[in-house]
């Protein structure tokens, strides 16, 4: 049988752990998106959703994803918030989306941003928001009516990641 020196059994397991860092990172990452999906999955099913047609699923592996009721109150947030700005989901829920504007937030936009809810309509925009921190950041929102499968409109949906190309 080799003897094994104490060097050897160190300089070979080195490695491993880093990589049961980025292993435990993932395994994080699966269990908030899991968590996200029964969240939207509760929603969904109490307001009778057609959940294939918003294609959450798919989408919000990439994307945050806001959900306002009609009075546009954040009552989900997926767990994307945080990285995207700052705030982690208890403290967006109960307010709306403007917690996220600031000064350089286009007066323009916003006003169009406001039609496109009042008239019920999808609508994409890209806004200066801020985070948490008072750091802006250009925001690409892709926002829509959503309605129940006797198509009432019960909450508005939007899926937002930070534009890098701006």
């Amino acid at each position: 049988m080799k003897n094994i020196k104490s060097e050897d059994f160190t300089q070979r397991n080195s490695v491993p752990i880093l990589a049961w860092d980025f292993h435990y990172e993932y395994v994080n990452e699966l269990k908030a998106l899991t968590n996200d999906l029964k969240k939207v999955n509760q929603i969904s099913n109490h307001f009778t959703w057609d959940e294939k047609q918003l294609n959450i699923k798919e989408r919000i592996k990439d994307e945050v994803v806001l959900i306002t009721d009609l009075d546009l109150t954040i009552v989900f947030a997926s767990s994307g918030i945080k990285k995207m700005t700052g705030y982690k989901e208890d403290e967006v829920l109960g307010k709306t989306p403007k917690m996220f504007q600031g000064p350089e937030t286009s007066k323009k936009t916003l006003s169009e941003i406001r039609r496109a809810v009042k008239l019920q309509i999808p609508f994409e925009k890209t806004l200066d928001n801020y985070r948490k921190n008072g750091q802006t950041y250009k925001c690409k929102i892709n926002a829509f009516p959503v309605y129940n499968r006797k198509g009432i409109l019960t909450h508005f949906i939007a899926f937002e990641k930070q534009d890098m190309s701006a």
